[in-house]
């Protein structure tokens, strides 16, 4: 393989990458538009939905390597891994925001962004003790499907987490865009005062926002699986933590910054830890994290706006 076909073959990895990270940095700028807070279960949030995915392709008959399903039946059991998944998970979120953050939303300080982590550190050691540290092998009903590009392999599963990623983006960006709710969501994180004023019901928006962005992770926690073919109840952390520099990078709060910033952050990681290392990759990423904070603190799409308080 050349050097040319090294780097295609990384930048493919990338893209991979890229589109799981953009859906979870899509849930942190989602709530931190209308809250300005960051929401540290998102990282766990994400795990647990890796959980309910796998969970879900068992109960299809869809184990360890070796159902492979072709057609219609393949298509449908990813619809249906993504629907429950995407459904359970943002349930969560909704339950985290009514039960856990909606009485702390008036609370100055630090008191909700520290709830936030209390809760991700309840979700990690309920899954720890329920399944176990080890780590699941994920199914792949995938079939083993490849496209030679020069010297470089794209996989179907490459294709696939694109496709699934780029319809979950463009429905997100529709929806912001379009609907009557995605305006009332934009409008209060305008102003959620005048929003409330102007009969825009705030608390069913943020619920929304919670739910939205859960959903998402849960998407990014089965396309992990089914990239990986592993899970663990460890993969929250450095995934949740990458998403979050790539919803910095591209401007947390900004939508279309939040895809830029995840993609961006998949080819850093698999490219850059092709030119000097895997073991450097995260030296990279956080490397920037700090210089797009010090420098650029809007992040590449995003704007500095007055504080709301």
């Amino acid at each position: 393989m050349t050097v040319t076909d090294l780097f295609l073959q990384q930048a493919i990895n990338g893209l991979s990458l890229g589109a799981m990270y953009a859906l979870l940095a899509l849930g942190f700028t989602l709530v931190y538009g209308i809250l300005e807070l960051i929401n540290f279960s998102h990282f766990n949030v994400f795990m647990v939905g890796s959980f309910i995915a796998l969970w879900v392709l068992q109960q299809f008959g869809v184990s360890g390597q070796d159902t492979i399903l072709y057609g219609l039946p393949l298509v449908g059991v990813l619809v249906a891994a993504f629907a429950v998944t995407m459904l359970a998970t943002g349930v969560i979120g909704v339950g985290i925001e009514r039960f856990m953050l909606r009485r702390l939303r008036n609370v100055k300080g630090p008191a909700a962004m520290i709830t936030t982590i209390g809760v991700s550190y309840i979700l990690f050691n309920l899954v720890l003790l329920t399944v176990g540290a080890d780590s699941k092998n994920f199914p792949n009903p995938l079939p083993s499907v490849q496209f030679a590009i020069g010297g470089a392999v794209l996989r179907l599963r490459e294709v696939l987490i694109w496709i699934i990623a780029t319809l979950l983006m463009l429905a997100l960006t529709f929806f912001v865009q379009r609907t009557k709710m995605g305006r009332a969501m934009r409008a209060t994180a305008q102003d959620a005062e005048a929003a409330r004023m102007m009969g825009v019901e705030v608390d069913r928006v943020i619920m929304m926002a919670f739910f939205l962005g859960s959903a998402l992770a849960g998407a990014g926690g089965l396309i992990f699986g089914l990239y990986y073919n592993f899970t663990s109840f460890i993969i929250g952390f450095n995934s949740g933590l990458r998403a979050f520099t790539a919803a910095v990078l591209g401007g947390i709060g900004n939508v279309p910054g939040a895809m830029l910033g995840g993609v961006l952050i998949g080819l850093i990681e698999a490219i850059g830890g092709q030119l000097i290392g895997s073991a450097w990759a995260d030296v990279i990423i956080f490397a920037i994290l700090v210089l797009v904070l010090v420098f650029r603190p809007a992040g590449l799409l995003g704007r500095l706006a007055p504080n709301k308080s």
